[in-house]
């Protein structure tokens, strides 16, 4: 859980999981997924999952910009479409074009790891790269970005997150407090700070929640052929049922 964080921070996450009712499975790779069927590998033991809904969480890949600034400038881009950029953050080969955010794959000197693509290290790399184009425009030299760690967090659910602020950590409701307010001071805008208090306030004292959901064809092609004939004979009791209602009002 959480490989990032330190191991007593990860093992809370999963504690506050497991209280939420999730099964927490590491050391597991799952290695297909056909239709509502998972297959998930554990060392050598092999084993497949079946069920209504599946939802495929992992990974992140890029915005499309950074294919087409790749073939437009030639620059290389990392295995999930992130532009491979200088120490000053512009493209290789064009000094007047740059990239900040999630789309940089960019590694500090010394360091292993590109930067996360993290709303902290593109603030970061929004401020230097506003001072690193007036230091261009007045002739002077600019120095390599660096980026300074103030911690990480993560929140799990309703009261529960972990913490690394570097010079302490944190988990449970302290964690999960913190991080609400270190989301809202960040907010532009008084009112937005405001408006964003008062729904997640809301939210908070009320138990209840919108959600959002991006819907497409009403086809469901990952339902099994048996989860299909569960539902037709539910609509064909349904149907019977009306079909006799009709007739006792005849």
């Amino acid at each position: 859980m959480l490989p990032p964080y330190p191991a007593d921070l990860s093992a809370a996450a999963q504690q506050s999981l497991e209280k939420l009712g999730v099964e927490v499975r590491t050391k597991s790779l799952v290695t297909d997924i056909d239709g509502d069927n998972v297959t998930i590998k554990s060392g050598d033991k092999i084993e497949k999952t079946q069920a209504c809904t599946v939802i495929w969480a992992a990974g992140v890949k890029a915005s499309p910009l950074g294919k087409a600034l790749s073939e437009k400038t030639g620059a290389e881009l990392d295995r999930i479409g992130r532009v491979i950029v200088e120490s000053d953050l512009s493209v290789p080969g064009y000094p007047n074009l740059y990239i900040a955010g999630d789309l940089a794959h960019y590694i500090p000197e010394g360091e292993e790891r590109p930067l996360p693509g993290t709303a902290a290290v593109a603030m970061q790399q929004g401020s230097y790269l506003a001072k690193a184009i007036k230091r261009k425009l007045a002739k002077k030299t600019v120095p390599a970005f660096k980026y300074k760690d103030q911690g990480s967090m993560a929140v799990i659910g309703r009261n529960e997150a972990v913490a690394n602020l570097n010079f302490m950590k944190l988990s449970g409701f302290p964690a999960w407090f913190i991080w609400i307010f270190v989301h809202i001071y960040y907010l532009i805008e008084f009112d937005n700070k405001l408006l964003v208090l008062m729904q997640w306030g809301w939210q908070y004292f009320t138990s209840q929640r919108g959600a959002r959901l991006i819907t497409g064809d009403d086809t469901i092609p990952a339902l099994s052929a048996e989860v299909m004939a569960s539902m037709e004979t539910e609509t064909e009791l349904v149907a019977l049922d009306d079909e006799s209602k009709d007739l006792v009002e005849a």
